[in-house]
């Protein structure tokens, strides 16, 4: 029993080590596209972008073994992405992106992946089929599985534009949290956020004038409980800009509004987004329905004249679906309603309030610097995270986060805190482009 599954660790970490040579080769070449054709008059045009990322997690979780056996854990993840886009003419482009992932993680351990520092590896919502697949896995230790997270149409006829398939969708100004984005959103803490998992969708967007259009979008799943209809009507004027979102987000009704403008010299942004949904919520008290849920994001960032320029940004969310009691948790994470929306991306935080602010510095051209506290004004609890993105080359960088929390920490498998529960960590990435 021990020599097979020696045998089969070291198989394993031979295929990372392999996946991650091909990674570092990829950052000796200059980062442009590969360009498989391009017509005479460059009409016609087909590039091939390659992308490869090697993450490395160590977490020291607290002292529970009721949800860390092993505090200590050692997390490798890698990414190999390939991004085929297609220019047809001056109207029409397509775009076809293909990824293989690999994570490993020391056996016994406490998940990094379960930390929200890295991508979830839940079932992306908002997919008719998957597209996901499974090359080898061993779901204790080790998984390496690959799918096609892009596969789309765009049309752009001089009234706007026509996006069909799968392709990654966006909304709202909130940049750590969110009331409106309800596509396959970013969790809080999660470093990496350049890929956004595809969803299934039909994006029609018409412009009304030079300052303002209207958007259908139509997300689908395998079932229409599953799956989300929203209009949008957008615009500006002057320093102002703002959205009005209405319709479906699975079984829910929602209505969603943004605004963002510049003050003085300062950059401020608010989203507030109300949900009717089917079953009852825990704890809710918006206009005395239990059926009614908000969320809201305020926020501003700014730039001081120091040095190349310090920017500040900070943000406050309030989340309905949130618990007013975080020790709560491990009996609401038996509700499949509430688990549901956890695994969907409806909830950012577990509380009901969190705070964020975020100091960034460029030192260099190529080398740049963050500084993030996030907190709980409910419990106290928080977590700092300094980070930094070196630039090595045009197509090779390295990024680098550590994070420290504090608060109450959990005590036999119950949190007694937001953010006391989560492992003190350190996050290193190689990223490669080719």
């Amino acid at each position: 029993m021990n020599m097979r599954f020696l045998t089969y660790k070291t198989l394993n970490l031979r295929k990372l080590i392999i996946l991650l040579s091909v990674f570092i080769s990829l950052g000796v070449s200059p980062c442009a596209a590969i360009e498989l054709y391009s017509s005479p008059d460059g009409q016609r045009y087909v590039g091939l972008d390659v992308s490869g990322k090697w993450t490395s997690l160590v977490s020291h979780a607290p002292d529970d073994p009721v949800l860390y056996p092993k505090r200590d854990s050692l997390t490798e993840y890698l990414r190999l992405r390939f991004d085929l886009n297609v220019t047809y003419n001056e109207w029409m482009n397509s775009t076809l992106a293909y990824e293989q992932r690999s994570w490993w993680i020391s056996d016994d351990s406490a998940s990094g992946v379960g930390s929200g520092f890295l991508p979830s590896q839940v079932k992306a919502p908002y997919r008719i089929r998957q597209l996901d697949w499974e090359i080898s896995e061993n779901p204790d230790i080790f998984f390496y599985r690959h799918e096609i997270d892009r596969a789309l149409v765009a049309m752009h006829p001089d009234w706007g534009q026509v996006i069909i398939g799968r392709q990654g969708i966006g909304l709202g100004r909130g940049t750590i949290f969110n009331a409106v984005d309800i596509f396959s959103p970013f969790s809080t803490l999660e470093v990496d956020r350049e890929w956004r998992r595809g969803v299934d969708a039909v994006r029609i967007e018409r412009s009304i004038s030079n300052t303002s259009s209207v958007e259908m979008i139509g997300a689908f799943g395998q079932t229409w409980e599953q799956s989300a209809l929203l209009a949008r009507a957008r615009g500006y004027i002057g320093d102002i800009d703002g959205e009005i979102i209405f319709g479906k987000r699975a079984e829910d009704k929602m209505l969603g509004a943004i605004i963002s403008a510049a003050v003085i010299e300062a950059e401020v942004h608010t989203e507030l987004a109300i949900f009717n949904t089917p079953e009852s919520q825990v704890d809710s008290d918006l206009f005395s329905n239990d059926h009614e849920v908000a969320k809201f994001v305020l926020g501003g960032s700014y730039t001081f004249n120091i040095g190349n320029g310090l920017t500040w940004l900070s943000e406050y969310h309030y989340s309905g679906f949130g618990l007013k009691d975080v020790e709560e948790f491990s009996n609401q994470s038996q509700n499949k309603d509430f688990l549901k929306r956890i695994i969907r991306g409806d909830m950012q935080i577990l509380g009901r309030h969190a705070i964020a602010s975020e100091l960034s510095y460029p030192f260099s051209t190529n080398f740049n610097g963050t500084f993030l506290v996030l907190q709980s004004p409910q419990d106290g609890s928080g977590v700092v995270s300094p980070s930094f993105n070196w630039d090595i080359s045009q197509s090779t960088s390295i990024v680098g986060s550590i994070f420290v929390p504090w608060g109450n920490e959990p005590s036999n498998g119950v949190l007694q805190s937001e953010y006391g529960g989560t492992p003190l960590s350190l996050f290193m990435q190689l990223r490669c482009y080719y």
